[in-house]
């Protein structure tokens, strides 16, 4: 279940409207508290629920900390792909590095979750890997497998090429949105995404 639900999709049940209620109260709690600083009672009262109700819902508050940053990654990256998946053409990576990008302080408290909290949770870094990354890598992979094949693409690694792909766009978002200056400019953003993809595409040494 996404934290962030398209207005496409149907109306939730009750239920559904609750746990999102939560995993929103939750991300935002533990990207200023931090986890440790967050109590199940500060959950609770954020989202408007008794504090049984969140165990209902997760079976503590580890579980509820996992399931913000593996949704977050899930949200973030599926976005990504699709419009990868959606080019015109495999050059156009940079408009869709830019779209992402623009976007991304949106999502700077999950980030913050995400990269702050996974240092001290093993748990956490394991399922992201597990849930969201291998997966998110394997579709990668296959897209830049494909433009391999069709010669827009010098032949690599397909693996290497989608993991440094990814990891350009994820480390490179959360410094610039939310360990840096919290108030970049569209414009820097903009920069940055261009440059991202300038480098992705062409490399760094003179030609």
């Amino acid at each position: 279940m996404s934290i962030f639900r398209p207005a496409s999709q149907p109306a939730a049940s009750p239920e559904e409207d609750t746990q999102t209620r939560i995993l929103k109260a939750a991300q935002r709690l533990f990207a200023r508290r931090g986890y440790g600083g967050t109590t199940t009672r500060d959950l609770a009262q954020a989202a408007g629920v008794a504090e049984g109700t969140l165990f209902r819902h997760f079976e503590n508050k580890k579980a509820i900390l996992v399931a913000v940053a593996t949704q977050g990654w899930i949200d973030i990256l599926t976005d990504l792909l699709t419009e990868l998946s959606e080019m015109a053409s495999y050059q156009a990576v940079a408009q869709v590095m830019r779209r992402r990008m623009l976007n991304l302080p949106k999502n700077a408290d999950m980030l913050r979750v995400c990269f702050m909290e996974a240092q001290f949770h093993p748990e956490l870094r394991e399922q992201i890997q597990a849930e969201v990354i291998d997966k998110m890598t394997d579709v990668a992979e296959a897209f830049f497998q494909t433009a391999m094949d069709r010669g827009t693409y010098r032949p690599m690694n397909p693996r290497v090429v989608a993991r440094i792909f990814l990891g350009m766009f994820t480390v490179a978002g959360f410094s610039q949105g939310s360990l840096a200056d919290e108030e970049s400019s569209p414009k820097e953003m903009q920069e940055l995404a261009e440059g991202l993809a300038d480098i992705f595409l062409n490399g760094v040494l003179q030609k």
